[in-house]
């Protein structure tokens, strides 16, 4: 027995590759102990306990580690194929799958199982990507996929900040070659100070709302949040926290790979472009590039031509020299030297290719009020970048339903304000399939509505959605919406506390073999172009008002960055964007006041507990006519009240006329409590009678227990029929139901009351009297 278990364990330490004699450490935090076990516990500043493991779970994929955090446990595994694509990309998918299994749920929807990916996991599927894309060497073009699995979720800790760690872990155990690993925390701001992994419950309570993933000597690698208008100094001090807490995930990591990580796997090189062709690449282009680069009277369109002519004639004659050449190397040696040509030029004249400095903005013009039917509406132009935002206020029943793990992870069960992000194939002149919404139109939507949500008001009538449309895409389109939006908010009149912008920030470098902590040189531009976007370092967008920032999101090109550029860069950002926004206060500056005829307006209609049948009718009836009549929509608060939602005032106008028709009857005689009066029996049935006290009475139910004192099957035992008038005791009406109460049997004694006689004649002041009530007895 104990043979076997040596050899089982040695088999263990075989297929990790590491060496039996290694002891295991279980105590808090970090020592120079080797470990047994491939598992690690990181504590946090905060006391709170990062665990990552491996070795368990999914031994076939290429790397797998399990990341747990209070009862929250997420599995990543890395698995890349052992034979390149021949591609001129990373083929990387990262795929984020919240199960409702691991919540203890089951999916609400006709299947009962997961379908397609949520908005959520999708968002969460590119924060992974972000944060270890940068990592992988130029030379590495496999197919490669990391997948994250929810073992477990609990109420408190949210995953997706954990599946960036996980998938640190898995590629740094794994064969795979990368650069890493990375660590990453989230980041929350409550009573001015920084918690580390905030739970949802103290998220709920944060003006901040931060990721950051960084790697080794505290570079910055990715950057993600929102905030409720926060200082720029505070995100400062979040940013430079999380870079150092993450240094302890990094070493956690780091320790776990040295005892257990696999040897990488060799890399194929990718193929050479002979030095000669690469010499006459650079004489047949370099003159005709920096010509067109220092043309300014390009735009977009003009650009890419000319660079596409010179990059046909190139080719075309290098080959006709060199035609054993592969004329794809040819293509890509001169990509390489084209976008080596657009760094230097700017490094070197510190001017871009449109004329502008590193810190001008492009032209911004604004307008409001563009559709008479549209309750709110804005077009923002940039330079060659042009959005279009519509504003639509609806019923609160419009808010948008969260599915059940998203509101476990957020802790919101509906949205009252959402941002629709469209982004359609002809900005930028391009054709293609209109469709199901796409990953980066759901990521670029998402970017702008965190950027938004600080400035709309909590409590508001409707519901708010506000659609963008970009009809003219040049870079940072999700920044335009922002303005835009801000904009077409105060066009509807909704009471935004202040106007938002947003403006991208990019980056051009100079460093020598991928020591990008040590920069020779760097140029940071604001108002990011498109194609200082593709031949850049970075894209760091950042939205906010005048008081402090609402939403950040960095995608970084590099292996990391210092904390100096990041900081320099939100430095920028401030400046640009108080400049947009006196541009948008020139156009609009507060929210409008004098109504639109396009506005809905909401009200509350009141009523009495016995009157809420005849105004609902059976089944609901009145109120479906109501809505296919008028549109206008009646939600009941409580047992006395409606909240009346109308998509214009002539609707709400037209609804009222309708519902005092309805309501309309003669008036109901004030009925004394404890009174005598002559009921008509209007009908018979098993359970009693139905009898009317007064012409326009509905009829009321007269039970057989309150007919006689003694116990009666039917009515017909005691010869009652239709039309026959007898004597009832009123008890006034039920307080729950509203309905009459009536008694026969108590006046079989003693006579207790005066005896009221509502005569069915014109005459009766009692019956003819007008309404006022305007509603009947119901039964």
């Amino acid at each position: 027995m104990l043979h076997n278990v040596i050899r089982l364990h040695q088999c263990r330490t075989r297929l990790h590759g590491i060496s039996p004699h290694i002891r295991c450490s279980r105590r808090r935090g970090f020592s120079t102990t080797p470990l047994e076990t491939p598992e690690v516990d990181v504590a946090l500043s905060t006391g709170r306990v990062v665990r990552i493991s491996s070795g368990k779970y999914a031994r076939f994929a290429d790397g797998c580690a399990v990341v747990t955090i209070g009862d929250t446990a997420v599995m990543v595994t890395a698995v890349a194929k052992q034979k390149s694509q021949n591609t001129s990309f990373l083929p990387l998918v990262v795929d984020y799958r919240q199960k409702s299994a691991a919540a203890g749920r089951i999916p609400t929807n006709f299947l009962r199982r997961e379908l397609g990916p949520s908005e959520k996991e999708i968002l969460s599927a590119r924060l992974v990507d972000r944060s270890i894309r940068p990592l992988f060497p130029a030379e590495f073009r496999y197919d490669t996929q990391i997948v994250c699995n929810m073992l477990a979720i609990d109420a408190s800790n949210p995953p997706d900040v954990q599946a960036i760690n996980g998938a640190s872990a898995a590629l740094a155990l794994s064969d795979i070659p990368w650069n890493g690993p990375v660590g990453a925390v989230r980041l929350g701001l409550v009573d001015n100070e920084l918690i580390i992994n905030p739970t949802r419950k103290e998220m709920q309570l944060s003006a901040l709302d931060l990721v950051v993933a960084a790697t080794r000597q505290n570079l910055v690698v990715m950057l993600e949040g929102r905030g409720n208008v926060v200082n720029e100094n505070e995100l400062r001090m979040a940013i430079k926290k999380g870079t150092k807490e993450a240094q302890l995930i990094i070493n956690g990591i780091e320790r776990l790979q040295k005892a257990f990580g696999k040897p990488k796997r060799p890399l194929d090189p990718l193929p050479d472009v002979d030095e000669e062709i690469q010499a006459a690449v650079r004489t047949m282009s370099e003159m005709r590039l920096r010509e067109i680069f220092r043309d300014f009277s390009h735009d977009k369109f003009s650009r890419d031509q000319a660079v596409s002519k010179t990059r046909t004639d190139t080719i075309d004659k290098v080959w006709s020299s060199y035609p054993s050449a592969d004329p794809g190397l040819i293509s890509e040696a001169f990509n390489k030297f084209t976008k080596h040509v657009f760094r230097e030029m700017l490094l070197e004249e510190n001017r871009r290719c449109d004329g502008r400095g590193v810190d001008d903005l492009r032209n911004i013009s604004c307008s409001v009020n563009l559709h008479k039917p549209l309750h709110g509406s804005a077009l923002f132009q940039r330079g060659q970048t042009q959005v279009f935002c519509t504003v639509a206020l609806d019923s609160p029943e419009s808010a948008l339903r969260l599915d059940s793990v998203a509101s476990l992870d957020s802790g919101m069960k509906s949205k009252n304000f959402f941002l629709h992000y469209e982004f359609p194939p002809y900005a930028t002149g391009e054709t293609g399939k209109i469709g199901p919404i796409g990953r980066r139109e759901i990521g670029h939507g998402a970017l702008a509505e965190k950027g938004l949500v600080p400035i709309v008001p909590n409590e508001h009538p409707f519901t708010i959605r506000l659609t963008s449309e970009v009809l003219e895409s040049n870079g940072s389109s999700s920044m335009a919406t922002v303005c835009a939006g801000s904009m077409a908010l105060m066009d509807a009149g909704v009471p935004v506390q202040e106007a938002a912008a947003g403006v991208a920030i990019g980056l051009i470098t100079k460093y020598e073999n991928g020591d990008t902590k040590h920069l020779q040189d760097y140029r940071i531009l604001t108002d990011l172009l498109g194609i200082e976007d593709y031949m850049g370092d970075m894209d760091m967008k950042v939205a906010g008002t005048r008081r402090g920032i609402t939403a950040i999101q960095a995608d970084i090109k590099l292996p990391g960055i210092p904390l100096k550029v990041v900081m320099e860069a939100l430095q920028k950002s401030m400046e640009a964007r108080f400049k947009i926004l006196d541009l948008m206060d020139a156009t609009i500056g507060s929210p409008r006041t004098v109504r639109k005829d396009s506005w809905p307006v909401t009200d509350r209609l009141v009523i009495e507990a016995h009157q809420r049948p005849k105004l609902l009718g059976t089944g609901g009836i009145n109120l479906r006519r109501l809505y296919l009549e008028t549109g206008v929509q009646l939600t009941q608060e409580d047992e006395t009240s409606f909240r009346s939602f109308a998509p214009s005032e002539a609707a709400m106008h037209e609804a009222k006329e309708q519902l005092e028709n309805l309501m309309k009857t003669e008036k109901i005689p004030d009925l004394e409590f404890g009174a005598i009066y002559t009921a008509k029996i209007v009908e018979l049935r098993d359970t009693g009678v139905m009898v009317t006290l007064y012409p326009s009475m509905p009829p009321t139910l007269l039970h057989n227990s309150q007919l006689d004192q003694r116990k009666i099957a039917h009515p017909s035992a005691l010869g009652l029929h239709v039309g026959t008038e007898i004597q009832v005791k009123y008890f006034g009406r039920d307080p729950v139901s509203g309905f009459m109460r009536l008694s026969r049997k108590v006046l079989q004694g003693p006579a207790t009351a005066m005896v009221r006689n509502l005569d069915r004649s014109a005459g009766s002041s009692l019956a003819g009297a007008s309404n006022q009530t305007g509603e009947g007895v119901k039964t």
